[in-house]
């Protein structure tokens, strides 16, 4: 016979902490807090299975499940000495949910259950306290009706204010136990008039509408939601714990609360927590009455009149402590524990992990390997790499007022404060005035880099979570909130509109690039602190990774910022981001626009100095470390004049009429920009454009291995590559002039050639590319727009509703798609190995700073991945957790 229930109790349990899919993270912990000979109320747990059994035959229990539970039931009576229903002694229970993971508010409890008309009378008798009793029939109904039988649960609470109000009392302790039949005799009224049957009075048939409600709860919209952000799969299932009643509000000498062993929000560790005198567990998180301090030393630096539980109750207190200390020894993590002290007796209701902020989970994890209690590895798994992103940027103060005006994504973390722009030359302008901006578009192309750098964030209206403004931001560092489709920006009138305000350029606005929200006026932020326990877990951390983390830059503070991260290297730079300021992009449209080979090299020329500076910095600062250099890929749209002005002022430099400029621009145009002229396509058209890029590259290389001494190994990239034959001819034009620069300088150039493998045809033919590419670097960004046959900038529009509809998990451009993009980087890998096994075989998209995509790279056993700067510290930790992950096989 299937076994569906689990008891614990008395000191020992049928179940264990290692059996949480079954019994759930609660269940699990009761029945283990049962086996350490902890006071824990008897009970029993119904399992996980029975929920997915609930749910796979139409709503309907196990044909074995209602004799076991009611045999747990009389387990539970005979430990507590009471019968369930038992109108002289009866036994009350709570009923919870207990997912495997921890779903905080999502799920549903019934507390008081057994309580109606005639039990109550009992209780009264039992307690010597009648307010007592009918003060906990009260709740049971108010909980009971809301929960299972679907009544608001502020129908009641209206009917218990405008009591209060009526006569007098401020606190629901000032209400007598009469005063309490009279509300309870409205409330039933309430249930009947509304849903047009009586509160049920019979005990197995509430427990059963309990039980239902509870697997219930586990389809409701709020708990799918919250499944779908913490990507928890649907059919886990909850289970249902019954566990027999304690009460905190049997008067003066009772009391409920919460704690944690440590400082969730610091990690300090101290105990950390909150209770109330004569109230049960809601009390505590309803807000109704003030919670009281744990210990003396919280209530003293509160500043409390309130009596701790230290000073009020020091004999449970001191158990409690002692629980505490031995439930953090046993787990070997911080506890977030719920209690109960009944007429002076501790009971210990839960106990499980405790959720923390990124700074706490840091200091916890270093502290606890500091006292011995984990290892260095375990610390290192400990942390959760995204929420680093917390710890590397500004954020919006906890305890600061939020006027939210509207919301977009949370595209790019931190926060930021400015004067709102329009442009990206107001927000230059503004930068060199000395004034901090926040640039509002509605959306970023390649040529607004300018003005986001000058920036202190970015807001647009369009644009998913890999639009170009969050790529760019990300890079950057800086905050970003994008797709904030209630935003209507008018770029003529210089304002942007939002729920119903008018905001006009200058005004002051905060983003809050972790959760999306706009707000009106500056917010009051809390600064990054990469202390000794940042730079500890980061020293554990790459002793255990394999994989190399590098940075994705081009201009000397991103690979600064990178360095100081920790970053082995640049993985990749991108050309093309260094043409779109001052006189480089009028150089880069006379080169685009001209006719012939001869006006192409005049503008290249102009060029090259520049180039050549460029790259001297970046070989400089990294000292010796790879550089992979991608020669130019411009979707040729992006540098392009649009404007009268523009065109004049490129037609001037080349001294050529506007209008045949004009009608060049209109002959280049393309209807797919993004699959069109550009990448090694360009460089085939235009091989003067390689040779030029090539020789800033090696003049640099001569020089840099000078000034810093350290020998420089460049690698060049050529981007798109379909086939090996483009390759090839690329790669002539790149030794020709290799040799070229070596004898000018009388230097030895030592260089490697690669290519970027992003469209599915490179992947597929990867074997024969390996045979003139030293390197693979994986753009997986445009591999998964290739693959897929969607582009990144549009996806926002239709990938939530894939998401909703169960059709795709996660955004492939935030988290790599391992069944389709994911096996084109594998066969890639396998093919080029085959060539070339000593081929170098990195990622440079978006993904090298995605943990689970870092996770995948491990797996297959790329050499290395390569990120935004700030994103390096994120790609360590992750790539150190990979490693141990394949360790542990």
């Amino acid at each position: 016979m299937a076994k569906w229930v689990y008891s614990f109790g008395a000191g020992a349990a049928e179940g264990s902490a290692t059996m949480k899919n079954l019994l759930g993270g609660k269940g699990a912990n009761l029945a283990e807090m049962s086996n350490l000979g902890l006071p824990v109320p008897p009970g029993f747990t119904i399992t996980t299975e029975a929920c997915t059994w609930y749910y796979d035959n139409g709503s309907t229990y196990p044909q074995e499940l209602k004799e076991q539970v009611a045999l747990a039931l009389e387990a539970v009576g005979r430990e507590t000495g009471r019968g369930f229903g038992d109108p002289d002694k009866p036994l009350l229970v709570s009923v919870r949910s207990g997912a495997r993971v921890s779903m905080p508010g999502m799920m549903d409890t019934v507390l008081n259950l057994g309580l109606n008309d005639e039990t109550v009378k009992a209780l009264a008798r039992a307690s010597g306290d009648e307010r007592f009793a009918y003060d906990s029939y009260r709740r049971f109904i108010q909980m009971y009706a809301d929960v299972v039988m679907g009544l608001e649960h502020h129908v009641f609470e209206d009917v218990l204010e405008d009591y209060k109000d009526g006569n007098g009392h401020s606190l629901d302790t000032d209400i007598t136990a009469e005063e309490w039949k009279s509300i309870i005799t409205r409330y039933k009224a309430i249930v009947e008039e509304e849903l047009e049957r009586p509160f049920p009075q019979a005990p197995h048939e509430q427990l059963w509408g309990a039980i239902g409600a509870v697997f219930g709860s586990w389809n409701s919209a709020r708990a799918i939601t919250y499944r779908r952000l913490h990507e928890i799969p649907g059919d886990w299932g909850t289970a249902v714990n019954v566990q027999a009643m304690v009460f905190g509000n049997m008067g003066e000498n009772s009391a409920t609360g919460v704690a944690f062993t440590r400082n969730p929000s610091t990690g300090e560790r101290a105990l950390y927590g909150e209770f109330l005198v004569n109230a049960q567990g809601e009390d505590v998180v309803a807000g109704i009455r003030t919670p009281q301090d744990l210990t003396e030393a919280a209530r003293l630096a509160a500043g409390s009149e309130a009596p701790s539980l230290e000073k009020l109750m020091p004999q449970a207190f001191g158990e409690f402590l002692g629980i505490c200390e031995r439930l953090e020894g046993h787990y070997r993590d911080m506890q977030d524990l719920e209690f109960t002290i009944e007429r002076g007796k501790l009971w210990m209701l839960q106990t499980r992990s405790g959720k923390r902020t990124a700074k706490a989970a840091l200091k916890i994890a270093v502290d606890m390997a500091a006292e011995g209690l984990i290892t260095a590895e375990e610390a290192v798994m400990r942390v959760d790499p995204a929420a680093l992103d917390q710890l590397l940027h500004p954020t919006i103060d906890p305890a600061a007022h939020r006027d939210v005006v509207g919301q977009g994504l949370p595209a790019s973390p931190g926060a930021a404060s400015g004067a709102l722009v329009f442009s990206s030359e107001e927000a230059e302008e503004a930068k060199a005035a000395g004034r901090k901006v926040i640039l509002a578009r509605i959306e970023t192309s390649p040529e607004d880099i300018h003005g986001m750098h000058a920036a202190e964030g970015i807001l647009t209206t369009r644009g998913g979570m890999t639009s170009h403004a969050a790529v760019v931001a990300r890079g950057m560092g800086k905050p970003c909130v994008s797709g904030a489709g209630m935003l209507r920006i008018d770029y003529r009138s210089g304002t942007m509109t939002v729920m119903g305000r008018t905001l006009q350029k200058g005004d002051i606005v905060t983003i809050d690039g972790s959760t999306g929200q706009i707000l009106l006026g500056e917010v009051a932020m809390l600064q990054p602190e990469l202390s000794g326990d940042f730079a500890a877990l980061m020293e554990w951390a790459d002793k255990v990774r394999r994989m190399k983390v590098r940075t994705n830059a081009e201009t000397p503070n991103d690979a600064r910022a990178a360095r100081g991260f920790g970053a082995e290297g640049i993985g990749l730079c991108r050309t093309e981001h260094m043409f779109f300021e001052g006189e480089r992009i009028v150089a880069v449209r006379e080169m685009i626009l001209s006719e012939t080979e001869q006006g192409r090299r005049a503008a290249l020329a102009k060029l090259l100095p520049m180039q050549r500076g460029d790259f001297v910095s970046l070989f400089e600062i990294m000292q010796g470390l790879p550089v992979t250099i991608r020669l130019l890929d411009p979707p040729l749209h992006e540098f392009l004049p649009h404007t009268d002005e523009e065109i004049a002022e490129v037609a001037e430099a080349m001294g050529v009429d506007p209008k045949r400029l004009r009608d060049r621009a209109l002959m280049l145009q393309e209807f797919n920009p993004m699959l069109g002229h550009r990448g090694c396509r360009l460089l085939v058209s235009y091989p003067e454009i390689a040779e030029m890029q090539a020789r800033a590259i090696f003049e640099a290389a001569v020089e840099a291995g000078r000034t810093t001494g350290a020998p420089v190994t460049p690698e060049i990239m050529v981007p798109l590559v379909g086939m090996k034959a483009e390759l090839d001819l690329v790669r002539a034009r790149i030794d020709a002039m290799a040799g070229e620069v070596a004898k000018e300088s009388g230097t030895k150039i030592d260089y490697q050639v690669g290519t970027m493998i992003e469209l599915p045809r490179a992947a597929l033919r990867a074997a024969e590319i390996a045979e003139s590419a030293e390197f693979f670097s994986f753009g997986t960004n445009d591999l998964t727009q290739t693959t897929f046959g969607i582009s990144r900038d549009d996806a926002a529009s239709f990938l939530g509703a894939y998401q909703q509809k169960g059709l795709i998990e996660q955004d492939p451009f935030v988290s790599l798609d391992r069944e389709g993009v994911g096996e084109l980087v594998q066969i890639a890998a396998e093919r080029g190995r085959s060539s070339r096994p000593a081929i170098k075989l990195g990622i440079c998209g978006e993904h090298g700073g995605d943990p689970a995509s870092i996770t995948f790279c491990e797996e297959v056993g790329l050499d290395y991945v390569s990120c935004s700067p700030f994103r390096v510290p994120i790609a360590r930790l992750a790539a150190a957790q990979a490693a141990l992950k394949a360790a542990r096989g």
